[in-house]
């Protein structure tokens, strides 16, 4: 069973051809030649499930200067500059000077290689889209502009080139989405959890989201006046969707009760229409309240309904983790999921170390259908209520965790690695086996040597090439702490 995403995923992306205006006028056809390979591209890119503005050729400095404020007006989550042939780096300049957006050049040549001995100046131009990019890619760095990324390869056919133009249409998915973002902030760190803290306002100076600071009284309106239809059907809703098992061997659980069936319920229809008020994007919360009050019994039961909602792309993070939640709204819309997770029991039998938490979950990314135990007790925080339970699925993994630097600045730490099918604990929470080269106790000593927080966000596919190229568009440090493996 999959949940279906709440807002589809969606990017705007631009295209300009980069040629030499000299050239038009000594060979008949070559500008209509440098359009149709444009055509391909932008083809390309559309069938990605990206909106594309063309804004035509460039091939010269006037030109360059002309087109400045429509591509500054399309507000463009990124840039892709279609080097069709060579072009002096005059029509460069001005881009890299004026335009915030990040640019990615692409350099596909029609063909594989020229039939030498037929060869003219005309085919070489028309495949002289790696000509001007060193020439660019100096002036980027003289000028001390974002250095640009690059994709090399051929016009058609080749599925490698393809393969990068879809993951940078994905990575332009995940900047629509950060340079909007709403995320909620509710509540206050968990006592003494010093690597919680987090500056906001560097949060929109990296990402470009504005962090929303919530009530939990905003929600505790909806919890006090529940919709009861609403709430019924919310019950079935989950019923359906996870298993109720009877408890194994840990006696702080048992059979999901009626009771916490209830509360869960009615706290999940609370959030929904919360998120919906305050026209959210994310939510990183944590709140104890008073003893016995129904504002604990609310607060301590999100577990669930943040699950279902971190599923449909809406991140959720207890513990008022706010990093992690950029971090799990990253690998949503790289749609490899996104957990909360952190670091459980080493498994030196198995060389393996449990990742998990006690929520909330990417359910879209569970190995088999989850299940729901009530739990007397949460561990280390006040209240009860029912818990979600479940392993990742087999395969490959990639965790990413944000942390902050004496500075201020943020940095990414990386890994990848396979989730393992061995048995987890029935503790009424998320568990799963990661692998990770070259073997236990190293992985760990390098991950922690890089000053992780203590979460991180967990996801399917190794996918940390694409992560890293992210962080170098957003200029913020990332480390790789295991070996490439994809």
């Amino acid at each position: 069973m999959q949940i279906q995403r709440r807002k589809p995923l969606t990017a705007r992306v631009g295209v300009i051809s980069m040629g030499h205006h000299v050239y038009w006028p000594q060979f008949d056809g070559l500008l209509e030649e440098m359009n149709r390979k444009t055509a391909v591209l932008v083809k390309k890119l559309e069938g990605n499930g990206v909106e594309v503005v063309d804004f035509g050729m460039v091939d010269c400095a006037q030109a360059a200067y002309s087109v400045l404020p429509k591509i500054n007006a399309a507000d463009l989550d990124l840039l892709f500059v279609d080097m069709v042939t060579y072009a002096t780096s005059a029509t460069f300049g001005p881009l890299l000077n004026r335009i915030t957006a990040p640019m990615v050049m692409v350099a596909l040549q029609p063909l594989a290689a020229m039939d030498y001995s037929k060869g003219s100046t005309f085919v070489q131009l028309c495949n002289d889209d790696i000509c001007s990019v060193p020439e660019f890619s100096s002036v980027a760095q003289r000028m001390g502009a974002q250095m640009p990324q690059f994709i090399f390869g051929m016009l058609t056919g080749d599925a490698r080139a393809d393969a990068e133009i879809a993951e940078w249409c994905q990575i332009s998915k995940v900047l629509h989405d950060l340079r909007r973002a709403r995320i909620g902030h509710m509540g206050h760190t968990l006592e003494n959890m010093y690597d919680m803290q987090t500056d906001t306002v560097a949060l929109t100076r990296t990402f470009g989201l504005h962090a929303v600071q919530c009530e939990p009284d905003d929600v505790f309106t909806h919890y006090q006046n529940p919709d009861k239809p609403a709430v019924e059907a919310m019950k079935t809703r989950i019923l359906g969707f996870f298993d109720t098992p009877t408890p194994v061997s840990d006696p702080i659980t048992e059979k999901l009760t009626p009771e916490h069936l209830e509360i869960a319920a009615t706290a999940a229809v609370a959030l929904e229409k919360f998120v919906e008020e305050k026209k959210l994007d994310g939510l990183a919360y944590y709140y104890e309240a008073s003893p016995d009050s129904k504002m604990r019994e609310m607060v301590t039961n999100f577990i669930v309904g943040n699950s279902l909602m971190t599923a449909a792309g809406f991140p959720m993070c207890g513990e008022f983790d706010i990093k992690n939640c950029i971090c799990m709204m990253i690998m949503d819309r790289l749609e490899i999921g996104g957990s909360f997770a952190e670091f459980h029991p080493m498994d030196f039998e198995h060389d393996t170390i449990l990742v998990g938490h006690d929520g909330p979950h990417h359910l879209n990314i569970a190995n088999r259908k989850p299940a729901l135990r009530s739990l007397k007790k949460y561990h280390g925080k006040p209240g009860s209520g029912a818990g979600v339970e479940f392993n990742l699925k087999t395969g490959p993994i990639t965790m990413l965790s944000m942390g902050v630097k004496a500075d201020g600045q943020f940095k990414w730490v990386l890994a990848e690695g396979e989730s393992l099918d061995y048995p987890v604990p029935p503790t009424g929470n998320t568990n799963t086996h990661g692998k990770f080269l070259p073997d236990l106790r190293t992985f760990l000593t390098r991950w922690m040597s890089e000053g992780p927080t203590h979460h991180f966000a967990l996801g399917i596919g190794h996918k940390a090439g694409t992560i890293e190229k992210l962080a170098r568009v957003l200029k913020i440090e990332c480390v790789r702490v295991t070996p490439p493996m994809s």
